[in-house]
């Protein structure tokens, strides 16, 4: 593996493969009108080089060298309908889902993926998998059970006040 500045060669480039190959059409259609390599490079947000190298691509193979590939690794077990019927069932919340707290962990999840679809998915890949759903971890509030609201606010608005220092005069 190679390192330069932080970037690793061999790493793919952030985008779907649809983005890329529009990415990579798009700098062809400079380099047609006339820019140069360079500049193409500059606007479509990339390394001269990979500007020449997809030149040097479309010359041999045409629009058909442009093409995008499919995205490399397993293809993921819950598609996106199930992915929206999983946020449904976390929406409706944990107790409706059959657990005795509010309170979605990352095993809970797991259990509800493993009940719902059928599907196994490891407890420390659920993270990952909420965070792409657009989901962050979130920490519950601590509040004692017999917590009175109403007499907070009247210690709040009445006593509250009375105990203030008063600025000096």
């Amino acid at each position: 593996m190679s390192y330069i500045m932080g970037w690793r060669w061999d790493m793919r480039p952030l985008g779907s493969p649809v983005r890329l190959e529009q990415r990579r059409v798009e700098a062809i259609r400079l380099l047609e009108k006339g820019f140069g390599p360079v500049e193409v490079a500059r606007k479509v947000g990339v390394e001269r080089r990979s500007v020449r190298r997809w030149k040097a691509t479309y010359r041999k193979w045409g629009r058909e060298g442009l093409k995008a590939k499919p995205a490399p690794g397993r293809p993921p077990k819950l598609d996106g309908h199930r992915k929206r019927r999983l946020e449904s069932c976390l929406l409706r919340g944990a107790r409706a889902a059959g657990f005795p707290t509010e309170l979605w962990t990352c095993p809970r999840v797991a259990q509800l993926i493993r009940r719902k679809f059928g599907i196994q998915y490891h407890v420390d890949h659920i993270s990952r998998l909420l965070h792409a759903m657009g989901w962050s971890p979130q920490r519950p509030e601590r509040r004692a059970r017999e917590r009175d609201e109403r007499a907070i606010q009247r210690w709040v608005k009445g006593e509250w006040p009375r105990l203030k220092k008063k600025p000096a005069n």
